[in-house]
């Protein structure tokens, strides 16, 4: 054998004695790592009563007792005092983690549209 390939020969199986484990006991447990807890904001806004769907119905009865359109008032209770389904619904969330619904209604005289955050009337805006 040549004397230039021993040494790379002692090499390989050093490295590979180093890869194949005679031992018999099993290897240390590690410690499952705990899961983070989720912040709030990943579960969504709480929201109490009845909402808009994407479709303009709202999701359970309304209870709202609003008598005018002002801000402060409910999804459901825009509806109701409208007396007709919306002609668009947008439902989405913020960054902030709060429910933003935008609401449209086409009216013979023009447009309407109602901007709420976490189901109260937040404003009005009329083009």
């Amino acid at each position: 054998m040549d004397a230039r390939v021993l040494p790379g020969v002692a090499l390989v199986a050093l490295v590979l004695s180093a890869c194949i484990s005679t031992r018999s006991e099993p290897p240390s447990a590690v410690a499952p790592m705990a899961a983070a807890p989720a912040p709030s904001a990943a579960l969504g806004p709480v929201i109490d009563g009845p909402v808009l769907g994407p479709d303009g119905r709202c999701t359970g009865t309304p209870a709202g007792t609003a008598a005018a359109i002002e801000p402060g008032i409910t999804e459901c209770d825009l509806v109701r005092l409208k007396g007709k389904p919306a002609t668009d619904v947008l439902v989405g969330e913020s960054g902030k983690g709060q429910r933003e619904v935008q609401v449209l209604y086409s009216e013979p005289g023009g447009r309407e549209l109602y901007f709420f955050v976490n189901n109260s009337l937040d404003r009005v805006v009329k083009p």
